[in-house]
């Protein structure tokens, strides 16, 4: 194993290399790509106009060693060529894309497109100014049928796989093809009132399954196609969904409203997944290394078991505050973080210190 795990970084260290993607003696060309993982980046905090606030920090947190998730930044330039061209991508971009995506595959072990170890990613804007809410995201991609049943396999957890199968249909469906996630809500929340259920964390796999076939019978409904099946298509179709994001209307209001320019464009996040959604020991959740009312250095968020994202910001479920301290202030009787995983508590709050 340890060879093995020792062969992969060579191979992402190889890759990982702009002499890689630009041989020598080759002219030189627009970088853009830029990875990130394993300790390293070839972007920077500085880079923000570039890579987008959080491309540039993500980048950064690699570059001090943190155990920041491998993925890759396309740059704002390739908004700004986008829309200058006709929705159109520089031609050396998709060869750029397919090499940071080895990347990511060799640092983590899988594959982007393999039916038998199928690498999943996110993907999310990231402009240079903060935007909240403006923007989209997709979590999970790299889903389909095949791959649902191997991360089942890998995962020895059905119930999981088929979660985050019927989560990133709601959010591709919802940021990509147009059909808005009040669809699928209405149609999970039917579910559990037919079976007598309260809490989605109260449905089963075979539930969820069902649930999927629901969701894909209600996308060809409404588009008269299928649901994408292809990873690869997925992906594309998501990054041209985060570049269309940056002219919705929501986003063009938003800039005139704070003085934005249109010309700054988005950068586009492609990291590899990793899950709140596997049980009593993962969660997600939203932290600051200050307190953002008082500006204590301390660590202040909340967070959720066996959730993902959304659900922190959905108003679902009741997020837990992260530390003894702020539960106790809040009167609250869920047990914070730093109690129900003190493991998982001390690395966060190790890290919270480095920045």
């Amino acid at each position: 194993m340890q060879l093995k795990a020792s062969a992969a970084r060579a191979k992402a260290t190889a890759l990982f290399s702009s002499d890689a993607r630009h041989p020598k003696g080759s002219p030189k060309m627009t970088k853009w790509v830029y990875s990130f993982g394993d300790g390293k980046a070839e972007g920077k905090a500085e880079m923000r106009n570039l890579l987008g606030g959080k491309g540039a920090n993500l980048a950064e947190m690699a570059n001090l060693g943190l155990p920041v998730p491998p993925g890759f930044t396309i740059t704002s330039e390739v908004c700004t060529y986008y829309y200058a061209h006709g929705e159109t991508y520089p031609a050396e971009l998709k060869g750029d894309v397919e090499l940071a995506l080895a990347q990511i595959g060799a640092l983590t072990g899988k594959s982007f497109g393999d039916p038998a170890n199928p690498l999943l990613v996110s993907v999310r804007s990231g402009a240079r100014a903060y935007m909240p809410g403006m923007m989209d995201t997709v979590l999970n991609l790299g889903l389909n049928d095949g791959t649902v049943e191997a991360v089942a396999e890998l995962a020895g957890d059905r119930r999981f796989a088929y979660d985050s199968y019927r989560r990133f249909i709601t959010m591709y469906s919802d940021v990509v093809l147009g059909v808005d996630h009040h669809h699928f809500e209405e149609i999970l929340e039917a579910f559990k009132l037919q079976h007598g259920h309260t809490l989605d964390t109260d449905l089963s796999a075979d539930d969820w399954a069902e649930l999927v076939g629901k969701y894909k019978a209600k996308v060809l409904a409404e588009l008269g196609k299928p649901f994408p099946q292809e990873p690869h298509a997925q992906l594309w179709g998501a990054i041209g969904a985060v570049f269309g994001s940056w002219m919705n209307q929501r986003a063009i209001t938003y800039r005139r409203l704070h003085s934005i320019p249109e010309s700054w464009g988005t950068a586009v996040n492609v990291q590899a997944m990793v899950f709140g959604n596997m049980g009593e020991t993962s969660a997600t959740g939203v932290a600051f290394t200050r307190n953002p009312s008082t500006g204590e250095h301390a660590l202040y968020g909340e967070f959720l078991v066996n959730a993902q994202g959304e659900d922190v910001v959905a108003g679902i479920r009741t997020p837990q505050d992260l530390t003894e301290k702020a539960r106790k202030e809040a009167g609250s009787d869920k047990p914070s973080m730093e109690a129900a995983l003190p493991e998982a508590f001390k690395e966060f709050e190790r890290i919270s210190n480095v920045l």
